[in-house]
């Protein structure tokens, strides 16, 4: 029986018990800038031998830095850069286009959708679209669909997406998606609805390509110190987000953050990427490495409806222009 993993496991300690299902695979991870939980999933994971880890974040220079502490931890493990703005649909293709042209990379085995950003003062994406919706959710959407041909071509592919138990702060507005322009807005609810639409994400993949061997999963990392809340006030953005859970009856509102280490934030990346226990669940929400349980756990129901998912798959193709239609 494999150990009983909880809260406090690390990613290390799973890219250990899962090497087998690590070495030799290739793994294309957005958000992997240095202090980030990106770059302490793919640290952890290069220790198992992947083929490759291709890195994708919006500044070369930063990504550059964690493929140069992986060479340096691991000099056999190869790297390849991705330059990626996810708030911007003009560069997601330009970053699919360029993965697809990559002859020696014919197949993707996995893909981690982790970048994002928490809870950023109201503005629009190039196209448009409010900020954490267009980088949390719709880049990554467009992204995984434009490049979905490598990876149904691996052997046993999947998709995960990290998005957070924030998601408790909203569903998806579907008449209110920009906040009415900013009038409506409220930065954590904005970043609830861009979580909510990372876990319907997940949900509609394994629904319209779980017949092709795809296997898609989201989760929940933890409370975490990483640069993804570096720009908040301790006090006041935080006091904020209380009495935003307190006004909905959230437990979140009056209970006290229980951190984690960025290794044992990126542990349950890394079991919902490789665990071979998974495959009776597909399309589900993870949390400390197992899967979430709605009687215990904060798992929204708004966030696991296969109507919702539907429903946001075909706003998701209408905003950018572009439909997607699999067989099974």
């Amino acid at each position: 029986m494999p150990p009983p993993y909880t809260s406090k496991t690390t990613a290390s300690e799973l890219a250990t018990d899962f090497a087998p299902h690590i070495t030799s695979k290739t793994i294309l991870t957005t958000g992997v800038s240095p202090g980030g939980l990106g770059a302490a999933f793919i640290t952890a994971i290069a220790r198992a031998s992947p083929a490759l880890l291709i890195l994708a974040g919006r500044s070369p220079s930063k990504v550059s830095e964690t493929a140069a502490t992986i060479h340096k931890l691991y000099p056999d493990v190869r790297t390849r850069v991705l330059e990626l703005d996810l708030g911007s649909l003009e560069s997601v293709r330009r970053a699919a286009e360029e993965v697809i042209s990559w002859t020696d990379v014919p197949v993707i085995d996995v893909l981690v959708n982790n970048a994002g950003i928490m809870a950023v003062e109201y503005g629009l994406s190039p196209e448009g679209v409010e900020r954490h919706f267009a980088t949390n959710h719709l880049g990554h959407f467009l992204l995984t669909n434009l490049v979905m041909g490598k990876i149904l071509a691996a052997g046993e592919p999947r998709v995960v997406c990290v998005s957070s138990d924030g998601h408790r702060l909203g569903g998806v507005r579907w008449d209110d998606l920009n906040f009415d322009v900013s009038e409506t807005y409220n930065k954590w609810v904005a970043y609830g609805q861009s979580k909510t639409a990372n876990m319907l994400f997940a949900v509609s993949l394994a629904e319209k390509l779980g017949g092709r061997g795809l296997l898609a999963f989201s989760l929940h990392p933890g409370v975490i110190a990483t640069n993804l809340g570096g720009h908040l006030d301790w006090q006041e953005d935080f006091g904020e987000l209380k009495a935003l859970d307190q006004a909905q009856g959230n437990k979140e509102g009056w209970a006290e953050f229980k951190f984690k280490t960025p290794d044992q934030g990126a542990a349950t990346s890394v079991f919902a990427a490789f665990s071979p226990d998974l495959k009776g669940h597909n399309g589900a929400y993870l949390q400390d490495c197992h899967v979430a349980d709605p009687w215990i756990e904060t798992v929204k129901a708004w966030a696991t409806s296969p109507v919702e998912a539907e429903r946001l798959w075909k706003l998701s193709e209408k905003l950018i222009g572009e439909e997607f239609h699999y067989r099974q």
